[in-house]
């Protein structure tokens, strides 16, 4: 194939045609080179999701430690919590803390 032919040929003389050069540069300056180009909005909607099951997480949590504190307004349930979170005990008792050995000897 000669120079001259390759020139005539279809494709060459659609994509070296002015309109579409400019919409090939435009294109690819849209994608990559410009502030709002698809690949910042693709990071940026990335960290959109993180932080809305961040948010999530942190309204689950929330909701969990309101339902912790409502329990915590009753006195048996308060005591019951520090024993066993806190280790706590009356004045007149001991308290025996059984450790299991998590660990298997072959």
């Amino acid at each position: 194939m000669t120079f001259k032919q390759f020139r005539n040929h279809k494709i060459v003389k659609f994509v070296s045609n002015r309109y579409v050069l400019i919409l090939l540069v435009f294109i690819v300056w849209m994608f990559f080179a410009d502030e709002n180009s698809y690949l910042l909005h693709r990071e940026l909607d990335n960290e959109i999701n993180e932080l809305e099951d961040v948010n999530e997480y942190y309204r689950r949590e929330t909701k969990a430690d309101k339902k912790k504190i409502k329990d915590l307004q009753n006195p048996d349930s308060l005591e019951r919590f520090a024993r066993e979170e806190y280790k706590m005990k009356r004045k007149d008792e001991d308290i025996y803390i059984i450790e299991f050995d998590s660990t298997k000897n072959n």
